[in-house]
């Protein structure tokens, strides 16, 4: 296409529903895209269409995406397209350019350094409460804190927001958090930094407070378009709704059946609320699928319109455009290893016929399931790359290797072709003719400087003429945009980190209950997330499907589990494997360990959280226990806690100090019934616990073990 197309040019390769997208004319705009249907062509036309028509300047442009690496594409397109000047960035990076830009007229000086990870902000914050967690513990909390803050709470507000949202931090009951929380922000003002929701609520402060800013930015900015905006959050909402003021001029674009992140925050009603905010708004709907085989679409529309008929409303059906594939296939193995050393074998058969190892993927539902599988796949000699790890310009054998090609080009004088010349610099940095025989960390350095060179001979065909300085040119562009170069090698992802990728053959594993769906999921919403994250999945699949499950975790095990739930309703497609069989006489089948239905005392409510259960009763319905056994209990934990220097917490969380008193068990065994009464805290509390339920003085207990603990120290 020529740098400056026709504007009807535009329009010509695209679709009915797409064509629609693009012509719209400015105003308020809701794609509702399904998986595979173009909605990046859709909406980067679109793009190029206000620019080419004269509608709209580029640099009055903003396009914000939730990854850099869409970001990237998008800008690529858009140059491809002939238009320059659109900013396409994530909200956190347009966030944070306006920061730096606005912070020494609204603040004065320079704005703050972000920090990289929260982690270590977070060991200070806890270790300053005198709290110790593991590095698994300390991630889930700094996830906490993140939820916390896109939604807007302060640590005043919360533990009454978690609880109606059913969170659980690990090791910490809600006021024990929100305390985390505070400290957390001490921690930050002491070291002088923010971290990442920070750029955006700082830049939300500003916007707010200083109306001539806010009019600058409207001023910049006249046209809005979102991607994936199924996933927004409250505070990148926030953000938006600043951005935009009393403009209308906003293109949103999602897929209410790809909401996967909804323990981090993002909700789909800002999408589905979309019309109702914006009177008048036009509503458009891609739904023909150019990714995947009719065979593939069949089963994933199958599995997700097999939820509740609330979530079906708002979803795309696709219609797949593409040619007939194989019907997916479903294998049941005895235990993990075998599922993992089949799905490797099979792998491997494909890449020995000719099969690039690049258009493969493996994905599980847990980062945890990713060792078997790069076990199995090392015995049998394929090469693979664990995605979701780090970035591949930042990647050390990547700068270092850039760093070799930077400073070869002053001395490059065309004597070798350009993709022989950059071999021969990038082995300095660990690259060779051979791949190495050996898997993990190894086999993926290579790869990486491998893609490199494979760039280099692409970057040739396509300019003859080219160098290593257009080398080089290419390779700082690709990095601003975090445009990495394809490498070799089977993938192995999360269904989460797989969002937004796509491959020719996909083996989705460990398609079991207990897994897909997740244990943990309580609640219909829970589930109804995970069956959606199951249709990611299989969305992601171009033409081959090979979905497969274990009965046991290890050999030899029990076989306890069963094949996922959501997979019945496709038993038609996927053969009578797909469902669960019923027990036989003499054989008990069962399945994944599943919490007891629980319903509360007072008004019969089903309790879905482990808090609730452990008391056995909702919010809603007040407690029932004698108030003032309750305030024994309390200052004998309060005391407990004082003499041992530690949070009152630790000793009883206050579900379990509640359910101890609702309950008021007569002897150990009963008290041992009560979660979060474990073996080790019933031999040090159990004693104490029952005597003041029997009547005994807390204060008397209290002085009495710090008497015998002088007695034996002395």
């Amino acid at each position: 296409m020529s740098a400056s197309p026709h504007p009807d040019d535009i329009l010509d390769r695209l679709d009915p529903e797409q064509r629609e997208v693009a012509s719209a004319p400015p105003g308020p705009l809701c794609v509702l895209a399904g998986a595979g249907t173009g909605k990046t062509r859709a909406i980067t036309h679109r793009i190029a269409y206000a620019v080419h028509s004269g509608v709209q300047q580029p640099q009055r442009i903003l396009a914000v995406t939730f990854t850099a690496r869409a970001a990237g594409e998008m800008r690529t397109r858009l140059r491809s397209l002939g238009v320059h000047g659109v900013q396409a960035r994530t909200f956190h990076a347009a966030a944070l350019r306006q920061l730096h830009y606005f912070w020494p007229q609204a603040i004065g000086g320079a704005a703050p350094e972000v920090m990289s990870v929260k982690a270590p902000a977070v060991a200070e914050a806890a270790s300053r409460l005198r709290l110790q967690f593991d590095r698994t513990a300390i991630r889930d909390l700094a996830a906490e804190i993140e939820w916390s803050k896109v939604n807007l709470l302060t640590p005043q507000s919360y533990a009454a927001a978690a609880r109606a949202a059913r969170r659980e931090p690990p090791g910490l009951d809600l006021t024990a958090m929100a305390r985390l929380l505070e400290a957390y922000e001490d921690v930050k003002a002491a070291r002088g930094v923010i971290d990442f929701e920070d750029v955006l609520l700082l830049t939300v402060g500003i916007l707010e407070e200083r109306e001539d800013i806010a009019r600058t930015v409207r001023g910049q900015y006249r046209q809005f378009v979102v991607d994936e905006y199924q996933d927004v959050n409250a505070l990148q909402q926030r953000l938006l709704d600043l951005w935009l003021g009393d403009g209308s001029d906003v293109t949103v674009v999602g897929d209410p059946a790809q909401t996967i992140y909804s323990f981090t925050g993002a909700s789909p009603q800002h999408l589905l609320g979309f019309a109702g905010r914006f009177p008048g708004a036009r509503t458009v709907r891609l739904v023909r699928n150019y990714r995947s085989s009719p065979q593939i679409i069949k089963l994933a529309n199958t599995v997700i319109s097999s939820g509740p008929a609330a979530g079906r409303g708002a979803s795309v059906r696709l219609t797949a455009q593409g040619d007939a594939g194989p019907t997916p296939v479903l294998s049941a193995h005895a235990d993990d290893p075998a599922e993992a050393a089949a799905v490797a074998e099979h792998i491997r058969e494909l890449v020995a016929g000719g099969h690039p190892a690049a258009e493969i993927a493996v994905l599980f539902r847990t980062n945890g399931q990713s060792e078997a599988f790069e076990s199995a796949l090392a015995t049998a000699g394929v090469p693979y790359l664990v995605r979701g790890g780090e970035r591949f310009f930042s990647r050390k054998e990547v700068r270092d290797a850039v760093l070799l090609l930077r400073g070869a080009a002053r001395s490059d004088d065309g004597s070798k072709p350009l993709g022989h010349i950059t071999r021969d610099v990038i082995s300095g940095a660990g690259w060779s003719p051979d791949p190495p025989t050996s898997g993990g960390a190894t086999r993926e350095r290579w790869e990486s400087l491998n893609a490199l060179a494979s760039l280099s001979d692409d970057l040739g065909r396509a300019a003859p003429d080219a160098r290593l300085p257009e080398l080089v040119a290419e390779l700082d562009r690709r990095a601003a945009e975090q445009h990495a170069p394809a490498v070799q090698g089977v993938t192995l992802a999360s269904l989460h980190a797989a969002k937004g990728l796509e491959w020719d053959t996909v083996f989705l594993v460990g398609a079991s209950d207990g897994l897909i769906p997740i244990s943990l999921a309580e609640g219909i919403e829970a589930l109804e997330e995970e069956r959606r994250l199951l249709y990611v999945g299989i969305t992601r699949a171009r033409r081959q499907l090979f979905l497969s499950w274990a009965s046991a975790r290890n050999p030899g095990g029990r076989a306890s589990r069963r094949v996922s739930r959501f997979l019945a309703p496709a038993e038609a497609i996927l053969g009578s494997g797909a469902r669960a069989a019923a027990s036989t006489p003499g054989r008990v089948r069962r399945g994944p360990k599943v919490a007891a239905v629980v319903h509360c005392r007072g008004c019969g409510a089903e309790l879905t959280t482990a808090a609730h259960r452990k008391t056995g009763r909702c919010d809603e319905c007040p407690p029932d226990y004698d108030e003032a056994l309750f305030d024994r209990l309390r200052a004998w934990r309060l005391g407990v806690a004082k003499g041992a220097g530690v949070p009152a917490f630790v000793v009883f969380t206050d579900a379990t100090l509640t359910a101890i008193a609702e309950r008021e068990p007569a002897d150990e065994a009963q008290l041992a019934t009560i979660s979060g009464v474990g073996a080790r805290k019933l031999g040090q509390y159990g004693p104490d616990v029952l005597a003041i339920l029997r009547g005994a003085d807390p204060q008397e207990l209290l002085e009495n073990a710090s008497r015998t603990a002088e007695s034996v120290e002395s």
